[in-house]
């Protein structure tokens, strides 16, 4: 396919039916950015080959310019010295050199009119492809929020929420059977002590004793102390 006619297909290309009929919008999209940029290439590549050409053509039409004055002044120079005959031969190269220079500011013309229509391909090719790039950011969003979407509604389904809380409600028997057993261990120990709290009724049951014989022989009540042979 020439350079051209892909141009114009691209420009007229309708983005919404390419991309409804995809399979892959964003696969679709990545290949029509990559064409786009491909023939934005080629099209400043022949823009600048138009270009470059536009410039030799010049070049030659001022090479013949000069020659068609040397020419007429060599015919002066020739009729000046009744050569007619040499006038006439160098008129007719005069000419020869007019008629080419004649036929390239012609392809010159064409040349500009070429570059103006590349300018024009280009410059809409370019928003073309910001259009393609705008599309892409907004497909790519769409198709991430449709994804999360899907992720949402499958884990908010019946069924797997059901599972869910059923599994909360296993867990809340688990914690309820081990406080319960936390629970029966400490009621079992309440009424019996500590072996620190029989040590310590031990020392409190010595003093007591003690008290109570020191007050029965402040009676005269106390056992009398034992006889020594």
């Amino acid at each position: 396919m020439g350079i051209f006619s892909r141009t114009r297909d691209i420009i007229a290309a309708n983005f919404n039916d390419m991309l409804d009929k995809a399979d892959d919008p964003q696969k679709m999209i990545r290949m029509i950015i990559l064409e786009m940029e491909e023939t934005l290439v080629e099209v400043r590549a022949s823009a600048a080959r138009t270009i470059a050409d536009q410039k030799e053509m010049h070049r030659h039409t001022v090479k013949l310019d000069k020659l068609q004055t040397d020419w007429a002044e060599k015919a002066q120079l020739a009729l000046s010295k009744d050569r007619e005959d040499l006038a006439r031969a160098a008129l007719v190269e005069r000419k020869k050199a007019a008629d080419m220079s004649d036929q390239l500011k012609e392809e010159i013309t064409v040349l500009d009119d070429a570059l103006r229509a590349y300018e024009q391909d280009i410059q809409k090719l370019q928003n073309r492809l910001r259009e393609a790039r705008s599309r892409q950011t907004a497909i790519a969003a769409r198709l991430e929020s449709a994804e999360n979407r899907v992720k949402l509604r499958t884990v908010m389904s019946t069924e797997r929420t059901d599972d869910a809380m059923a599994r909360f409600d296993q867990l809340e028997r688990h914690v309820d059977y081990a406080e319960g057993r936390a629970d029966a261990l400490r009621i079992g120990d309440e009424g019996k002590p500590s072996l620190s709290d029989e040590i310590a009724a031990l020392e409190g049951s010595d003093k007591i004793d003690a008290e109570l014989e020191e007050m029965k022989r402040a009676l005269g009540r106390g056992s009398a102390p034992e006889s020594k042979d």
